[in-house]
């Protein structure tokens, strides 16, 4: 019979490997396109999987093709990014604020509305904000852009709200027999109190815009405008792949460089606020 410390050094063994599957499986693509973005080779077709030769020129090209502007997208997703992460931040907390302190009538069936809502994709909508922004010129627009991302942002309340319940109410209390007004309390007491949880909206609400194809590959068409997802896309059509795909790569591993670097300095607090909205979500 096989004995107990056996079963547990078979049993972990077969752990390990699964997840060094699993870690191989998800990382091999990822190793593939930051090798592929430096390969000679700008097409996509190859006979060998990793790169003979390395070059530094896809990087290069991304910002001197005048007829391809990687700068000018960038930009743009720079500019669409920042506008939707402080509008779409400041709704947030304010929603949140006024469901988890304020009482009024409605307020459950306001907060059941949200949840529901928040469960569908926002790409549903799109169709219905696009001719909605298209009445007042906002289509082909980077502000209207950023405005179509942010929002209906109000409706992901929840993971906030569950923060500011665990925020002492007494804090409130005194400052209200202070003379303190409910405004004062939400930005002198609440809001430096809430550092985790504002880093954790301030992330999901960049990080959203800078990522999405879908919502601006709808809203945009003038190539001046697009974003990088957009631009990059037009690389991998079959007019375009033969030549652009080592340049797609880089752009691809360029664009994810920022939200890396955001994640390394402000993952301590992107975790402390979503353990802490969790706890009484």
């Amino acid at each position: 019979m096989i004995g107990l410390r056996s079963k547990r050094i078979i049993s972990d063994t077969a752990i390990y490997v699964i997840l060094l599957v699993m870690v191989f499986v998800w990382l091999f693509p990822l190793v593939w396109m930051i090798l592929k973005a430096f390969d000679t080779n700008t097409g996509i077709s190859s006979i060998t999987i990793f790169p003979k030769e390395y070059t530094a020129e896809n990087f290069k090209l991304l910002f001197t093709d005048s007829n391809n502007p990687y700068g000018k997208w960038l930009i743009n997703t720079f500019v669409i990014a920042l506008i939707s992460c402080v509008v779409s931040t400041l709704l947030i907390l304010m929603v949140s604020f006024a469901l988890s302190r304020l009482r009024f009538k409605a307020r459950k069936k306001l907060m059941n509305i949200g949840l529901i809502l928040g469960l569908f994709p926002g790409f549903l909508s799109m169709i219905a904000l696009y001719y909605m922004f298209n009445q007042f010129e906002l289509t082909d627009n980077i502000v209207g852009l950023a405005l179509a991302y942010s929002l209906a942002s109000g409706t992901g309340y929840y993971i906030v709200k569950g923060f500011f319940d665990t925020v002492p109410i007494a804090i409130d209390e005194a400052a209200r027999i202070d003379g303190a007004t409910k405004n004062r309390i939400f930005w002198q007491m609440t809001i430096p109190l809430s550092k985790p949880i504002i880093v954790y909206t301030i992330l999901t609400s960049f990080i959203s815009p800078w990522c999405d194809f879908i919502m601006a590959s709808v809203f945009l068409s003038s190539p001046n405008n697009y974003t990088i997802a957009v631009g990059i896309r037009n690389w991998t059509t079959q007019t375009m792949v033969a030549e652009y795909f080592a340049r797609f790569c880089a752009g691809s591993v360029l664009i994810s460089v920022p939200i890396v670097i955001l994640f390394l300095f402000m993952q301590k607090f992107y975790i402390a606020g979503i353990t802490g909205g969790a706890a009484k979500g």
